[in-house]
C-alpha cells in the first residue's frame, strides 16, 4: 500500500494560530508533535517512508522536509496552486503510479486526531483488501451524535467482514443535512460520516476519472508527459493552471456505481475549529483545558480553551471561552462561536491586513 497525504490547506478557523505561512497541519495543536508529523507516525507501522507522499502547495514544500525528513525528497509533491481535492489526488497518483502501476492508495488529510491508531489502520488495511478487487473504498466515521457540519455515507449490503472489519456498499452520499435530517440519519445506525479518506488501486483510478472526469484525466496524462516523460516545468504550469477546481467527492465518487465503505469508530476529529479541539482535549464536561500556554489560573470559571502564550492567563467569572494568543494576535471568543473565527479572517482580508493572515 501507498499512502498519499493531502496537506494543502489553511484552516482558517483555527486563526490565529493557523495562518498562511504556516497552516494547521503543519502545528502542534495539541502540544507535542504536529498534525502531518502524527499523520505519518500513525501509518508507519504498514508502510516504508519511501511508499509515503505528501502533495502540498508550493510555499510549504520546506515545512514539510523540515517537518518529516524520513520522507524521500521526490516524494513531496508540489501543487502550483490550490485546485481542490480531484487535481491533488490525481496529481499523487501519477507519482505513486510510476513506482507501481498498480498500486493500491489510501489517500489521507494531514489535519485529522485519530486517537485510536490500532482501529484505524485495522480498517485501512481493510479497505485496502477490498480496493484490490476494484473497488473505490471510502472509510465513514461512526457518528456520534446529530451532526450538522459533515456529508454523510449511507450505507447499504454487506460485502464481508475483511481484517474484522464489517465492510457495505455505499448507497448514497448526501450533503450536509439541517438538525432534523441529522437526527433521523444517527437514529437509524444506517449513516456515517464522509470523512474524506480514500482507498482505491491506482489504474482502478484512473479508469474511474476516464468515466466520470474525462476532461480531468486527459489533463493528467498531459501532466505525467510533461513530469515524466518530456520534463517542462514551463507546459507543467500551464497544465495545472488550465485544470478547474474540483472535488473528488462531487466529481467522482458521488457518481461512481461500485463504492464500498468500511466502518471506523476511533474517535476521529478533524479539528475544524476552536471547540472541535477542545473536545478533544477535555477529559471531561465543563473543565479547563491549557495547551502550550504559560499557565493558566481559573477562579470560578468552566470550559475554558487557553492555547499558546507567554503569560500567566487569570479569568474570573467567566465560561466556556477560547483564548488564544500568538506574537501579534489575541483571539476571544465563546466556544459556540468558533466556526465564526473564519469570519475574521475574511474581515481582515477585506482591510488587507495582509501581516494577519
Amino acid at each position: 500500500m501507498h499512502i498519499l497525504i493531502l496537506a494543502g490547506g489553511v484552516g482558517s478557523r483555527l486563526w490565529p494560530r493557523s495562518r498562511q505561512t504556516v497552516p494547521k497541519q503543519f502545528l502542534d495543536l495539541t502540544g507535542g508533535e504536529t498534525m502531518i508529523q502524527t499523520t505519518v507516525r500513525r501509518v508507519a507501522p504498514l508502510v516504508s517512508p519511501e511508499q509515503i507522499f505528501v502533495a502540498t502547495g508550493e510555499r510549504y514544500v520546506s515545512l514539510v522536509r523540515e517537518q518529516l525528513p524520513q520522507l524521500p525528497s521526490e516524494n513531496i509533491i508540489a501543487e502550483i496552486s490550490g485546485k481542490n481535492t480531484a487535481p491533488a489526488i490525481g496529481l499523487g497518483a501519477l507519482h505513486i503510479a510510476r513506482q507501481n502501476p498498480r498500486a493500491t492508495m489510501a489517500v489521507l488529510t494531514a489535519d485529522h486526531l485519530i486517537p485510536d491508531e490500532t482501529a484505524f489502520r485495522a480498517a485501512l488495511q481493510a479497505a485496502e483488501a477490498v480496493a484490490q478487487s476494484g473497488k473505490l473504498v471510502t472509510l465513514g466515521i461512526t457518528p456520534t451524535g446529530p451532526e450538522t457540519g459533515y456529508g454523510y455515507i449511507r450505507r447499504g449490503d454487506t460485502l464481508g467482514t475483511f481484517y474484522d472489519q464489517p465492510v457495505y456498499r455505499v448507497r448514497q452520499f448526501l450533503e450536509k443535512p439541517n438538525l432534523p435530517t441529522a437526527q433521523k440519519f444517527f437514529d437509524s445506525g444506517e449513516y456515517y460520516w464522509n470523512s474524506g479518506m480514500f482507498i482505491w488501486q491506482t489504474d482502478v483510478l484512473f479508469s474511474q476519472l476516464t468515466e466520470h472526469m474525462p476532461q480531468l484525466m486527459a489533463q493528467l496524462e498531459q501532466l505525467r508527459i510533461a513530469l515524466f516523460e518530456n520534463p517542462s516545468a514551463a507546459d507543467v504550469a500551464a497544465i495545472w493552471n488550465g485544470i478547474t477546481p474540483q472535488s473528488i467527492d462531487v466529481g467522482l465518487m458521488e457518481k461512481a456505481a461500485d463504492v464500498a465503505v468500511v466502518p471506523l469508530d476511533a474517535g476521529w476529529n478533524d479539528v475544524g475549529s476552536w471547540a472541535a479541539l477542545y473536545d478533544e482535549l477535555a477529559q471531561s464536561p465543563g473543565e479547563n483545558v491549557a495547551v502550550n500556554a504559560e499557565q493558566l489560573l481559573a477562579i470560578d470559571s468552566h470550559g475554558l480553551l487557553v492555547h499558546g502564550g507567554k503569560k500567566l492567563v487569570a479569568a474570573i467569572g467567566v465560561d466556556d471561552l477560547v483564548i488564544v494568543e500568538t506574537d501579534d494576535a489575541l483571539l476571544v471568543c465563546t466556544r459556540d462561536r468558533a466556526q465564526d473565527v473564519k469570519k475574521i479572517v475574511e474581515q481582515l482580508k477585506k482591510e488587507g491586513k495582509q501581516a494577519y493572515l
